[in-house]
C-alpha cells in the first residue's frame, strides 16, 4: 500500500512539475472588433459645435480585424405608427484600417459621396466596456472639409 501510495504522489509531482507554455501577453486586445451602433455624435467646425440628433436615424458600425464599414439609414420613430413618413436617408461607407494602441486610422475606400473617397482619417479609439469613443479630426482640403468629431457608440449584443 505504502508503495501505491508512492507511487501516486510522484504521479502528482511530475503533473505539477509539467513546464506549461508561457503566456503571450504582446498579443494586442480586439475589444474593438464587433458591431457598435452611434448613440451620439458631436461636430466641431471652428468654433461652432453641432450636437447631432439621432432621432429617425440607425447607424452601425463595423470592425473586424482590418476592414471596417458603416451605414446610417433612416428609422420610423415609431414603429407601431403605419402613418408615419420618414423622409429616404442613407450614408454608407468602407475601408480598412490600421489600429496602434489607440491611434485609428482609417483608410476610406468606399462612399456613398464618392468625393470622399480614397482618404486617411486618423482617430483615438478608446473602448470602454461596451462603448466605442472615436474621436478626431476629418479634413479633406479639396473640399474645405475640416471639422472635429467625437462619436460614441455602443455594443450591439448578439
Amino acid at each position: 500500500m505504502q508503495k501505491n501510495i508512492a507511487i501516486a504522489a510522484l504521479s502528482l509531482l511530475s503533473i505539477a512539475c509539467t513546464t506549461q507554455p508561457p503566456v503571450d501577453n504582446s498579443t494586442p486586445k480586439k475589444e474593438h472588433i464587433g458591431s457598435w451602433q452611434l448613440v451620439s455624435k458631436t461636430t466641431t467646425i471652428r468654433d461652432s459645435v453641432t450636437y447631432s440628433n439621432l432621432e429617425g436615424q440607425k447607424t452601425i458600425k463595423i470592425l473586424n480585424e482590418d476592414h471596417f464599414a458603416f451605414f446610417t439609414h433612416e428609422v420610423k420613430t415609431n414603429p407601431q405608427d403605419t402613418t408615419e413618413k420618414v423622409a429616404p436617408q442613407f450614408v454608407s461607407g468602407a475601408g480598412s484600417f490600421t489600429l496602434n494602441g489607440r491611434v485609428y486610422a482609417e483608410y476610406l475606400e468606399y462612399c456613398n459621396y464618392r468625393e470622399w473617397e480614397n482618404n486617411k482619417f486618423e482617430f483615438d479609439l478608446e473602448v470602454k466596456g461596451d462603448s466605442l469613443i472615436q474621436s478626431g479630426v476629418e479634413e479633406i482640403k479639396e473640399l474645405k472639409i475640416n471639422q472635429t468629431i467625437v462619436e460614441k457608440y455602443i455594443r450591439i449584443k448578439e
